[in-house]
């Protein structure tokens, strides 16, 4: 595995790398813009340039960009609809510009309008984002959490995805440990995992799946609810060890999206955290 962290581009989108390889990290996820406003980040060329100099020089494995979590794909509001389309479009632009390896995005809450419905906005939002992706920035569906409609909680529901946007070869898929657990897939139990894995690769396709988020949770099994815990002291604990030992899963990229000592996010202490766990299980 790649392991890495979600970090902040604060002082412009290069400084991105100059943390994570300060932090000791393989692989890196970053926002393209603020993470609170739609109105997108004017980057200046010469740092997006910078950032793949940075990059090659810092041997970073692997590079994620995420879409905002104000993105709501399925949303029945038409300017919130409007604006989540923009946005990941916008995204998608800049992941290219950087020549990211992906763009990781949550498809959202059809808000009680229904899957049918959801789905109805959702997939002509995706195929226009996809068609901005170049040959080595894809889109990547994260599997969701929590309650209230969302879409994308189970592995049927991301094969419906899939499958209704033609089997794109340019989408892809990001799974996230929390995510699973909350909405009762067990990571910890090996049995349990490799059962979703063989459904997911049956009817999607492991190729498809690029990125992995290495989060603890908060809350329990089949909880419903989407509160990322520093690893490993929520409540799966040093049981995430058995997800990241997955044979199916390794030469990924394994990002932190924790909240840190001080709620700011992860910095290098949680990323050798996250070492010596890996190395625990893979030992």
């Amino acid at each position: 595995m790649l392991l890495g962290a979600h970090v902040s581009t604060s002082g412009g989108i290069h400084t991105a790398i100059d943390r994570i390889e300060g932090f000791g990290g393989e692989a890196v996820q970053i926002f393209t813009q603020s993470p609170r406003a739609w109105r997108p980040t004017n980057h200046d060329p010469a740092n997006l340039e910078r950032f793949k100099e940075r990059r090659a020089e810092a041997g970073i494995g692997a590079v994620v960009c995420h879409a905002l979590y104000l993105v709501n794909l399925a949303s029945p509001k038409d300017d919130v609809y409007e604006k989540s389309v923009a946005t990941l479009e916008t995204t998608v632009d800049v992941a290219c510009a950087i020549d990211a390896d992906g763009v990781v995005f949550h498809v959202g809450s059809h808000l009680g309008a229904g899957f049918e419905a959801g789905l109805d906005r959702a997939v002509p939002a995706i195929a226009r984002a996809l068609e901005r992706c170049s040959d080595a920035t894809w889109l990547l569906i994260e599997n969701s959490a929590g309650a209230g409609g969302t879409i994308g909680r189970s592995a049927e529901e991301l094969c419906v995805l899939v499958e209704r946007l033609d089997r794109h070869p340019r989408l892809g898929l990001c799974l996230d440990s929390c995510h699973l657990w909350v909405s009762g897939v067990d990571v910890t139990d090996p049995a349990e995992l490799d059962a979703f894995l063989d459904e997911l690769d049956a009817h999607v396709g492991l190729e498809r799946l690029r990125c992995l988020h290495v989060n603890d949770a908060h809350d329990g099994l089949g909880s419903n609810r989407d509160r990322h815990a520093n690893v490993p002291d929520g409540v799966i604990g040093e049981g995430l060890a058995m997800f990241m030992a997955n044979e199916r899963l390794q030469a990924l990229p394994a990002l932190l999206e924790t909240p840190g000592k001080d709620g700011q996010g992860p910095e290098g202490d949680d990323i050798r955290k996250l070492r010596e766990l890996y190395e625990r299980a893979r030992g």
